[in-house]
């Protein structure tokens, strides 16, 4: 019998028809389910797959998907948030998911504010990783991650200055065992994100990356749990944005990991899956 691990890591292509496009899609586990957003230039194999067997070995069903036009699935492709939305709800729609829990890392967590916003009739909880808030900012990015994120191929030196602490020696170890768990798969993978469309979409640091001030007016009111996980140094989110909002955003918990970067969840993929399922559990809208 396969483990949990090589389960996620072999996991099956999937796909459903909607809205003229063809949606690929992965899923393991049983339960509550919960569906990840991708960060930018991700596709289904980037999602470490430790993470998403601790997901299934806690009691959720783990959805996760390409985007429209990119990896697998069909369609138009945007990196617009306001346009991303519409894949995650659509998916949930087609596999006639409830009480789900919507999950975004980086421009996924952006996505997953949206659907969050916009959607919260199916929404129970929503778990954002390495993202950034609405509105203005009060730490900005920096431009190391632009000049590396724009880059054609990242090998582990690029993904841990992109998702690690390159100047702690246990995240560099931990990055290395992530980039291996993630090449484990070999066989029926996701074609990358084409660099140059990626690239184009990019526009260094600026305040506000996330204008949406229906989002941030839905978090300042919600009655929706929020778990917000972070590293102490995300070169492209400061987690600081975040703290800056004490006070105004009722339900929001933040989780922010010491000596980390933008890919806390890769960094500490089984703690990061128990308290996602602590604060699943422990929390009600």
């Amino acid at each position: 019998m396969m483990s949990t691990l090589e389960v996620a890591t072999h996991a099956p292509n999937r796909s459903v028809e909607i809205g003229g496009r063809s949606l690929a899609y992965r899923t393991i586990g049983e339960g509550k389910p919960i569906v990840l957003c991708n960060r930018f230039r991700g596709v289904m194999d980037d999602w470490d797959p430790l993470f998403l067997a601790s997901l299934a070995d806690r009691g959720f069903r783990v959805v996760w998907f390409d985007y429209s036009g990119l990896g697998l699935s069909t369609g138009e492709r945007t990196y617009d948030p306001s346009k991303m939305a519409r894949d995650p709800r659509d998916l949930v729609e087609a596999l006639d998911l409830r009480d789900v829990v919507i999950a975004g890392w980086s421009l996924g967590g952006m996505a997953a504010q949206v659907l969050f916003a916009t959607h919260p009739e199916r929404v129970s909880h929503v778990v954002l990783l390495g993202t950034t808030p609405p509105g203005p900012l009060v730490k900005l990015a920096e431009q190391l991650f632009f000049d590396t994120a724009a880059l054609d191929t990242y090998g582990i030196e690029e993904e841990t200055i992109l998702f690690f602490e390159p100047r702690d020696p246990k995240s560099r170890e931990a990055a290395k065992r992530s980039a291996a768990r993630i090449a484990a798969r070999t066989e029926a993978r996701s074609p990358r994100v084409p660099t140059a469309w990626a690239a184009s979409t990019l526009s260094g640091p600026r305040s506000p990356i996330f204008p949406a001030p229906a989002v941030l007016a839905a978090l300042q009111t919600t009655t929706i749990p929020v778990l917000h996980v972070a590293g102490d140094h995300d070169i492209i989110f400061p987690v600081e944005n975040w703290y800056a909002l004490n006070q105004q955003l009722p339900t929001t918990q933040l989780l922010t990991y010491p000596r980390a970067g933008h890919g806390p969840h890769h960094e500490h993929p089984e703690a990061t899956a128990e308290h996602v399922a602590s604060f699943v559990r422990s929390t009600a809208r």
